[in-house]
């Protein structure tokens, strides 16, 4: 059924020899330029100012200082204005919207328009 064919030594060295330095380097190419593109990475997030990760996605060196701390001391303070005046637009509109959809509004209008003189 099947013949095994041998491998002699003489095919491997026409065969596998000449490509061998084209394989090795297309490997260590390879692993260059993930090496590379991972510090690239690194030094952009470093430039910009996102923290470092670790291996399990934990910072490795937060920022912690008083600068930072103050700005979201502020930043929560203006969260908290800009809440409480949303929830007052949205009581000021829900009374509009009842006095729009009420019936007596459009009875006003339309006596209002009969009071008016027509030229």
């Amino acid at each position: 059924m099947w013949q095994r064919k041998e491998i002699s030594v003489d095919m491997a060295d026409q065969i596998l020899i000449p490509v061998l330095p084209w394989l090795i380097g297309g490997g260590l190419l390879i692993g260059g330029a993930a090496i590379v593109g991972w510090v690239f990475t690194t030094w952009l997030r470093i430039r910009h100012g996102y923290p470092l990760d670790g291996m399990w996605g934990q910072a490795v060196y937060p920022k912690k200082n008083e600068e930072a701390m103050e700005r979201v001391k502020l930043l929560s303070q203006e969260n908290a204005q800009l809440r409480a005046e949303l929830g007052s637009m949205k009581d000021r509109l829900a009374n509009v919207e009842r006095i729009v959809t009420d019936g007596g509004y459009s009875l006003t209008h339309e006596i209002e328009s009969l009071r008016k003189p027509t030229n």
